[in-house]
C-alpha cells in the first residue's frame, strides 16, 4: 500500500534551510525508497519573502509568520532552522503543544532549554530530533543514542568549532598572529564579524553540553561547563607545542570519573601522532571511549549548507520511520530511558586532573629557575619536559617552557598566582592543559 507523503513545515530557509530543501529535491526518490514514503515541504516561513519564494518556486506555501506555520493543520513534522534561544523556543515548544514533531539544528536552544524541551515532547508523545545540532553533517548524535548504546563511554574529545580549528590551524601554519588569522577566517566567510561564541568556547561549550548529556545520560547542564577559548594563545606556544611534539586544538572534553563527570572546552596541547591533532581547518572531530568499543573517530564537515542539511534531512527520515510506532519504543532524547537518567554531579573545573603546559616570561637571571622548580614541587606538581631558550642579544628576558606530570588544577592555580608574583617573572604565565587521549 503506498502511504501519503509527510508534510513538513520549514521554519527559516538561509544556509541550512536552504540546503535542507535542495537535498530533499535531489535526493527526494532515494529518501522515499529510505523513509517508506515521501517528504515533502508543504510550507515555508522566512523574513525574507522575496528570497523564500524564488528558492521554492511556487513548491510550498511562503509566509513571514513561523507560528502560522507551526499552527498549519496540514504540517506533521516542523524543522526549527531560524536560531536564537527566544522566538526559536517558543516556536518549538508551540509545536509540541500542537502535537508536532520537531527537527531542529539548534544547539544553543537543546543546551539551555533542552530539559524542559525533551520533557514537554515526551508528555505529548512527540519526537523532537536534532542530529545537525553538533557537527554538521557528522553523526555523532545517532552513534552516541544507537551505534555505541552496549557501552559504557568513558569520555569524549572534540573538535567541534571549525572556526577555532581554522584559526589554530592558521597560526601554526604560516607562523601568524591570533588576530591575523582571525582576520582571514572573517574574509573567508568562517568568522562571524562578531565571532565572541566561536573564540571564546561558547558554541563548543554548547555542543559539548548535548554529547554530555547523551554519553552519560544526564540531564542537559550547560551552567556548568567551564569555558575558555583561544583569544589569549599565542604564535610563541603553538611553535614551542610543536617542539615538545603537541599540536594545539580547541577540545570540547567530557570524562566519567566516577567522582563526578567533567565538562569542559579549552585550548589543549594534543601528541602530535594522534589523529585528532592532525584534523585541520574547519573540518570537525569527536574522539569517543567506550569500554567494549574502545576509541572510536567521527570526522567531517562541522558546518555548511549541504552537510549540516544531510543531518537535518537524516532525522526527517528517522521521524518520518518512527512517527507511527509507540512512543515507548521509540529511542530515548538523550539515549537513557527519562526515569534513569543520573544525577551524577558535574566536577568544579578546580578539581580536574590534568598534565599542563606552563609558559613563563623571566628575567634572564641565576636563581630563576631553581625558585619556580620550588613553587611547583611545593604544590605537589612534578616536571616532565622542559624548554629554554638563550636570550636574544640584549634581550633582558627568556621564556621557560614546562610540561607538567598530572596535577589537581587547584594546585596548578596556586602555583600559578605563587609564580606570578615573583619579582622575576615579568609576565601572566600561560598554562594550557595537555590531554594523551589513550
Amino acid at each position: 500500500m503506498k502511504m501519503k507523503p509527510i508534510n513538513v513545515g520549514l521554519l527559516g530557509i538561509g544556509t541550512v534551510g536552504g540546503g535542507t530543501w535542495e537535498v530533499l529535491a535531489r535526493n527526494g526518490d532515494e529518501i522515499r525508497r529510505r523513509a517508506g514514503r515521501a517528504i515533502r515541504i508543504v510550507r515555508v516561513a522566512d523574513k525574507d519573502l522575496r528570497k523564500a519564494r524564488k528558492l521554492v518556486k511556487g513548491k510550498a506555501a511562503v509566509s513571514a509568520d513561523a507560528f502560522h506555520v507551526v499552527r498549519a493543520p496540514d504540517v506533521e513534522i516542523v524543522v526549527e532552522l531560524i536560531g536564537g534561544t527566544t522566538v526559536a523556543r517558543e516556536l518549538v515548544m508551540e509545536a509540541i503543544r500542537q502535537g508536532k514533531h520537531v527537527v531542529t539544528a539548534n544547539k544553543a536552544l537543546l543546551a539551555r532549554h533542552g530539559n524542559a524541551i525533551f520533557a514537554a515532547a515526551r508528555k505529548k508523545g512527540v519526537m523532537v530530533a536534532f542530529e545537525a545540532a553538533v557537527a554538521g553533517g557528522v553523526p555523532i548524535i545517532k552513534a552516541l543514542r544507537e551505534g555505541l548504546t552496549a557501552n559504557r563511554i568513558e569520555w569524549i574529545a572534540g573538535i567541534i568549532n571549525g572556526t577555532s580549528n581554522f584559526i589554530l590551524s592558521e597560526m601554526r601554519d604560516k607562523g601568524i598572529s591570533f588576530a591575523e588569522a582571525l582576520a582571514d577566517a572573517q574574509k573567508r566567510g568562517y568568522a562571524e564579524a562578531d565571532p565572541t561564541f566561536d573564540i571564546a568556547g561558547v558554541d563548543a561549550a554548547h555542543k559539548l553540553t548535548i554529547l554530555s548529556a547523551l554519553a552519560f545520560g544526564t540531564p542537559m547542564q550547560f551552567g556548568k561547563c567551564s569555558t575558555e577559548g583561544i583569544q589569549a594563545l599565542t604564535s610563541a606556544d603553538i611553535a614551542y607545542a610543536e617542539e615538545l611534539g603537541y599540536r594545539i586544538k580547541l577540545l570540547g572534553i567530557t570524562k566519567n570519573t566516577g567522582k563526578g563527570i567533567e565538562l569542559r572546552v579549552h585550548p589543549t596541547l594534543v601528541p602530535v601522532r594522534r589523529l585528532i591533532a592532525n584534523v585541520e581547518g574547519v573540518m570537525n572531530a569527536i574522539l569517543v571511549k567506550g569500554d567494549a568499543v574502545g576509541a572510536t573517530l567521527y570526522y567531517g564537515a562541522g558546518a555548511g549548507s549541504l552537510p549540516t542539511a544531510s543531518a537535518v534531512v537524516a532525522d526527517l527520515v528517522d521521524v518520518t520511520r518512527l512517527i507511527t510506532a509507540d512512543p515507548e519504543h521509540r529511542v530515548p532524547h538523550l539515549a537513557f530511558q527519562p526515569d534513569s537518567l543520573s544525577d551524577a554531579p558535574i566536577l568544579p573545573m578546580d578539581e580536574v586532573v590534568t598534565c599542563c603546559y606552563l609558559r613563563m616570561r623571566v628575567l634572564d637571571k641565576p636563581g630563576v629557575l631553581s625558585r619556580i622548580t620550588r613553587i611547583l614541587a611545593e604544590s605537589k606538581i612534578s616536571i616532565e619536559a622542559m624548554v629554554q631558550k638563550e636570550a636574544g642579544a640584549g634581550e633582558p628576558s627568556v621564556d621557560i617552557v614546562m610540561v607538567t606530570h598530572r596535577a589537581l588544577e587547584r594546585n596548578v592555580d596556586r602555583a600559578i598566582a605563587r609564580i606570578e608574583k615573583l619579582p622575576t617573572v615579568v609576565e601572566p604565565v600561560t598554562r594550557i592543559r595537555l590531554e594523551s587521549l589513550l
